[in-house]
């Protein structure tokens, strides 16, 4: 089969497609026919080799799918032979077939297609979990979101707009913006040309929860923001830089710092991800989600697909297709 390969960590991304054999299906396993697979964040840090885990070269990136059920182990039970199905991989992803553990595969809806499919696990599984799970995000509360026009941004400028939140979406350009507002934000902020303490303050006053896969300075400006026992999550470092938190603005105002890793639920606690992502797919049969996909690539063009994450130029979800 084909797939694209890291056979060497490198900045930038360097990628090459390859013919490779199928992988093996194991106890507890499914195969997948992938359509579509989604690129994340993590997967441009990972095959620089900056990320939490290093995998061993040559490796095959990629950790959601959206396609179609071509085998089963004896042994499955909750999905079946051609179901239309998400899956969730720790890598793999980028390539014709991956088999993923049962467990870790989702049907989608006949109005989801592949490319959403591909592009939904991850991002709107992170900001749903950060949001709900972790910071209990509360209908009438005010939320700023960091890098709201990138691929965990957007989503997360939805989530809360679908769980009751006024939403303050800020980002780095005018055209981004626009996007943010398409996807529901209340209010905007172009936090490069404009200073977002003054901004927030006169939207506002101050925000009860930061949504951020920013960090950098863009965190410390909104933790001076926040308005008492008020909320930050730290989803990523975008930016590339990771800021020291001043604890002295946590107590003043009895705030709280917490992260959101999306990725160890399934391991750790698979129930909270899986209930996450079964009320996510019901909000997006209702027409409460909208995936927004900014460019879709053919494998033979994965370098150009991370580039776009790479450069920050990409907007919503960039995806990867199989059939060319």
């Amino acid at each position: 089969m084909r797939a694209v390969l890291c056979k060497e960590f490198s900045t930038p991304p360097k990628l090459k497609v390859d013919n490779i054999d199928v992988p093996t299906l194991g106890k507890g396993e499914v195969r997948i026919e992938v359509h579509a697979c989604g690129i994340n964040f993590a997967d441009v840090l990972i095959v620089q080799g900056k990320y939490q885990t290093k995998p061993p070269l040559p490796f095959v990136p990629g950790g959601e799918v959206a396609g179609v059920v071509s085998e089963i182990a004896p042994d499955v039970t909750n999905v079946e032979l051609g179901q239309r199905v998400l899956g969730m991989s720790s890598q793999g992803g980028f390539a014709e077939e991956v088999v993923v553990d049962a467990q870790r595969v989702l049907g989608i809806p006949d109005v989801m297609d592949f490319k959403a499919g591909a592009s939904f696990a991850v991002t709107y599984g992170t900001s749903h979990l950060a949001l709900d799970h972790r910071a209990h995000l509360t209908s009438g509360e005010t939320l700023l979101v960091l890098g709201a026009s990138g691929g965990v941004g957007l989503t997360a400028v939805e989530i809360g707009k679908a769980m009751g939140a006024t939403v303050i979406g800020a980002a780095s350009t005018g055209e981004k913006l626009k996007i943010v507002q398409d996807h529901g934000a209340d209010h905007l902020i172009n936090y490069v040309e404009d200073d977002l303490r003054k901004c927030v303050k006169e939207i506002v006053g101050g925000i009860d929860v930061v949504y951020d896969p920013v960090g950098g300075e863009p965190f410390l400006q909104a933790l001076r923001c926040m308005n008492w026992e008020g909320r930050i999550i730290v989803i990523g470092f975008a930016s590339g830089t990771i800021q020291k938190i001043p604890a002295n603005y946590l107590l003043l105002k009895n705030c709280a710092a917490v992260g959101a890793y999306w990725g160890p639920y399934m391991d750790k606690k698979p129930e909270v991800l899986l209930r996450s992502l079964s009320t996510l797919i019901d909000w997006f049969e209702a027409g409460r989600l909208a995936p927004h996909i900014s460019a879709s690539y053919p494998l033979a063009k994965a370098d150009a697909a991370l580039a776009l994450l790479y450069e920050r130029k990409a907007t919503g979800k960039v995806v990867l297709t199989t059939r060319d």
